[in-house]
């Protein structure tokens, strides 16, 4: 249309207006007592007005704006798990108020309060089922698939209702939930930037002078204002601004989507660093809570029946111990009776009528009153002390039929977590705890710590962290009030949020969300692999962007085209941070539910009595006559073949090929078929010795022998070898 100066200022447009707003941050950095990297942007831009470069001034504007808006998009999806917590955080519950349903506002919820959660609705408060409940815990342990759980089990704030209503007595507020804690800890972390992405920052600043003086040298030499202009143009520091804090926040987002909160970036940079580990013991590295281990009885009674009148009887008392009882036979899915003329003795334990029998359950002096204690207890008063274990003695109608041995017991995945830190770097594992010497050396050797210090307080904890904190980059991972300090003090302190206390996650900086220690291994892993990823886009970044300012001072590259080059290499440094994304992430379908673990839990106890059977026998073999031994031989035997034999084969057939999938390799599970061998040959000796037992009444003592022995090596391979599937298929949930 021949409107040449309409033409221009249109082309100007689009330029001064991101001149303008450009200039305005760079005004107010400066008044704040600072520079912002966008001076390079001013200085392009307005170049190019100045030298009537139009078309560069509206590309390189152009550039600028989409960069912002890449960068924009990249942080949004690098913390897209944790501001999904966010998005999910319940603002309602519904309370049961007389005969109706009153739908409150969350701060209005007390504990004892009622309430009904429908459908597709989120848990408001941590609460007690009052019913059965299926629910999808994915938003705060990382489990694909929802969850089964029983009336009476605990849910915590956050989990959504995947299954029919359901009411909850609610145990806590709206602010001292589980989820409420989350989200405190998601938004700390998501305002936190790391150390690497401040020092990133101060680099970049150094890189202005630099372009300027690179600038001013190529306008000095050739006399071409343009040359200048390309090297401004081309000059990025995206490579250092983006990167580094990109790659962290992609790392601290996976980390949140597996059940670890990382509060800070600083944080995550020193768990790709970590050498030296201390670990607290109880709650940490034990699952926290008593757990039927095994039980001694007399001849008199079988070790069901007398697990069965101390749980009916310990249904009566709130006392942990109790609980565990009762749990453990409700696991083995004995019948329990109702107990009646029912006394406790607290500290000391309970007695009453169960079946019309008199019990009393608890310790041992409480149990045999006066009488001196059998001698068969002796070595067992001495393990318990040693174990750092509790025994509950039952008696029956006034005879000590048994002790019952519990013990607070290694977690699943303690010693694979172990494993892995040692693979990814670790150098020292220490435990630190308050426990008794003995108790602490036995569970220390078992796991291979490199130190145990037994017996410390919370002070002393804090001297040790503080000790080692002057040698290396330190981490203490703990659960209770007392590894608060420790915690504190540590380089990174690690927090078991999903049971531990409040203070020890406010005064963490990594909070695991989910009762799972391998998780720990999981984010330093990310940790290293988000270093190592960053690392590579700053160095090819900054190797990129100073060939394009060469080229460009030395005329081969012209200002359009180094814009648009300039844009190519932000792409590509953010792209690359964004792999963090997508490092180990696997297909989680492929992986096993935590239904899957629980029936095979299931399972493993189902067959428990014939194993606690094995043993009973054995410690019998010498009091026992030989039709009575023929007699038990038999039954063991036919056990054996009908219920044990049947699930090793079904493992062989079904089980083991689908984890040899998930596992890799040629025969990953060749050992554990092995272990299938022994236990055939063992039950089929069991068979043998069954129909060759002697008949007349002395027994010989070279059969009495080979019974035993085969017993107790059946006994010894089967407990070995329930507890390496259990902890193969919790390594391989998801």
């Amino acid at each position: 249309m021949g409107l040449q100066a309409l033409a221009q200022w249109a082309w100007l447009a689009g330029p001064l207006v991101v001149l303008m707003a450009v200039l305005a941050d760079t005004a107010m950095a400066m008044r704040r007592g600072g520079m912002k990297l966008d001076l390079i942007a001013l200085v392009s831009i307005a170049g190019a007005v100045l030298l009537r470069e139009d078309l560069v001034a509206a590309v390189i504007a152009l550039m600028f704006a989409g960069g912002r808006a890449l960068e924009s998009v990249a942080q949004r999806r690098a913390q897209q798990e944790m501001s999904a917590l966010l998005g999910k955080a319940p603002h309602v519950a519904n309370r049961y108020e007389g005969e109706r349903i009153v739908t409150i506002g969350l701060n209005l919820v007390r504990p004892g309060d009622r309430l009904l959660v429908r459908p597709g609705e989120p848990v408001p408060v941590d609460g007690r089922l009052l019913g059965p409940a299926v629910v999808d815990e994915s938003m705060l342990t990382g489990e694909s698939l929802p969850v089964s759980h029983p009336q009476g089990a605990t849910l915590a704030s956050g989990c959504v209702n995947a299954g029919n209503a359901f009411d909850l007595l609610a145990t806590s507020t709206d602010q001292s939930s589980t989820f409420a804690q989350v989200l405190r800890l998601v938004q700390a972390a998501q305002a936190s930037q790391a150390p690497a992405a401040r020092m990133a920052d101060r680099y970049a600043l150094l890189f202005i002078p630099l372009v300027l003086a690179m600038a001013a040298l190529s306008w000095l030499l050739t006399g071409d204002p343009r040359r200048a202009l390309a090297v401004v143009v081309v000059a990025t520091p995206c490579p250092l601004i983006l990167a580094v804090p990109v790659a962290i926040v992609c790392a601290m987002s996976r980390c949140a989507q597996r059940g670890v909160l990382i509060k800070h970036g600083g944080a995550l940079e020193k768990l790709a660093q970590v050498r030296t580990l201390f670990f607290d013991k109880t709650g940490t590295l034990t699952a926290g809570k008593a757990r039927l281990m095994n039980m001694v009885t007399t001849p008199s009674i079988q070790a069901d029946e007398l697990l069965r009148l101390a749980a009916s009887l310990e249904q009566m008392s709130n006392h942990v111990i109790a609980q565990a009882v009762v749990s453990a036979a409700i696991e083995r899915a004995l019948v329990l009776s109702i107990p009646d003329q029912v006394q406790e003795q607290p500290g000391a334990g309970l007695s009453g009528r169960v079946d019309g029998k008199l019990v009393r359950v608890g310790a041992m002096q409480y149990v045999i009153g006066p009488s001196a204690a059998p001698p068969w207890t002796s070595g067992l008063r001495d393990r318990l002390k040693y174990e750092g274990g509790a025994g509950v003695c039952v008696a029956v109608d006034g005879q000590l039929c048994g002790v019952l041995y519990l013990a607070d017991d290694i977690r699943l995945d303690t010693p694979r977590a172990l494993r892995q830190l040692r693979a990814l770097g670790a150098k020292r594992i220490v435990m630190l705890t308050g426990d008794r010497r003995d108790v602490a050396m036995t569970i220390g050797s078992s796991l291979g710590f490199d130190d145990v210090m037994p017996e410390q307080s919370p002070a002393s904890k804090l001297a040790a962290i503080k000790q080692a904190s002057r040698e290396g980059v330190t981490m203490m991972v703990g659960d209770g009030i007392n590894d608060a300090p420790a915690l504190a003090a540590a380089d990174i302190g690690v927090a078991m949020g999903a049971r531990g206390a409040a203070a020890a996650a406010e005064s963490a900086q990594v909070v695991l969300l989910v009762d799972r220690l391998d998780r720990l291994a999981f984010a330093v892993r990310m940790a290293q692999q988000a270093r190592k990823i960053a690392l590579q886009s700053v160095v090819a970044g900054m190797g990129l962007s100073g060939c394009a300012m060469l080229a460009a001072a030395f005329g081969y590259l012209p200002p359009v085209a180094g814009a648009i080059l300039q844009e190519f290499i932000d792409v590509a440094v953010i792209l690359n941070a964004l792999r963090v994304l997508y490092v180990e992430r696997g297909n989680l379908s492929d992986r096993l539910s935590a239904e899957d673990c629980q029936t095979l839990r299931e399972e493993h106890v189902r067959l428990q009595p014939i194993i606690d059977r094995l043993v009973w026998l054995a410690d019998r073999v010498e009091d026992l006559s030989s039709a009575a031994m023929r007699e038990e031989l038999v039954l063991l035997s036919a056990q054996l073949q009908g219920n044990l034999l049947q699930h090793e084969a079904q493992d062989d057939g079904v089980l083991y090929p689908r984890l040899a999938q998930l596992i890799g390799g040629e025969d990953p599970m060749g050992a554990m078929s092995s272990m299938h061998r022994e236990i055939y040959r063992l039950s089929r000796t069991v068979d043998r010795l069954a129909t060759q037992a002697p008949d007349d009444e002395q027994q010989d003592d070279a059969f009495m022998l080979e019974v035993r022995r085969t017993l107790y090596a059946l006994h010894a391979v089967l407990r070995l070898h329930f507890a390496q599937e259990e902890e193969i298929f919790h390594g391989l949930s998801a």
